[in-house]
């Protein structure tokens, strides 16, 4: 995929991987639209994108509420034009510290739903619709490997992103000869503010940078041969390999 000049919707992109996704996608060319619930991270993120010569929209929206999808949407497309490229970062781990199942409450369960695997669904459908129409684009969801893997504690979000994953091979199925593109990424344990909060203890020198694995998320949407639609990208395994090459 031609990233220059590419219209990018990013959610969750002010901090964490979302905004090292903005920011490498603005270096390459993309003209991006960033969106999170914080105004001042979202603010801050765009100014350092300007100041690096980039392109960058700043939108205040929720993505777990349904009656933002659609203002999104269409305020990104009056910034940038309609979007060639979603990216949906926005995540959330539910209640901290994190319980066990049974001690998890089951509207607590609902919203880390509605935001991890709901709201991605609808941003999905409301941007995909027009990607179809135009002949082309990619939706990019952002995993774990509690999608795949079950961790005590880790329930809630662990159900969203398995979840999440299913959705996206269908979409990908589905879609298959639209030239709509459908690619999940996992991140890997990431030195992030998400991650601090599940585990404190954890220690940082061991865990990916966000900025590594957001080169090779936007390396990975740009690889249309090497990437191909339904793929499900192992971020640790990527960089891995680059560093034995």
């Amino acid at each position: 995929m031609k990233l220059s000049g590419a219209a990018a919707i990013v959610t969750g992109a002010g901090r964490g991987l979302g905004a090292e996704v903005a920011r490498d996608l603005a270096r390459r060319g993309a003209r991006v639209v960033l969106v999170a619930r914080t105004a001042s991270e979202l603010a801050e993120v765009a100014a350092s994108i300007r100041a690096a010569g980039g392109e960058a929209h700043a939108l205040v929206f929720d993505v777990s509420r349904k009656d933002h999808v659609v203002p999104l949407v269409q305020a990104a497309s009056e910034l940038v034009g309609p979007a060639e490229l979603l990216v949906m970062c926005a995540s959330t781990l539910g209640p901290l510290p994190m319980p066990l199942l049974f001690d998890t409450e089951c509207e607590d369960l609902a919203h880390v739903l509605e935001t991890n695997l709901v709201g991605p669904f609808r941003l999905a459908k409301a941007v995909g619709a027009g990607m179809l129409v135009r002949g082309g684009g990619a939706l990019v969801f952002v995993s774990s490997d509690a999608a795949v893997t079950p961790y005590p504690g880790w329930g809630a979000y662990g159900v969203s992103k398995a979840a999440q994953d299913h959705l996206a091979a269908t979409l990908a199925v589905e879609l298959e000869g639209s030239d709509v593109r459908v690619l999940t990424v996992d991140p890997g344990e990431m030195d992030t503010r998400m991650h601090a909060d599940a585990l404190p203890d954890a220690d940082r020198a061991t865990l990916l940078r966000p900025e590594a694995v957001a080169a090779v998320l936007v390396d990975a949407v740009a690889d249309r041969a090497g990437t191909p639609s339904g793929a499900r990208v192992l971020a640790a395994e990527r960089l891995a390999q680059r560093v034995a090459s």
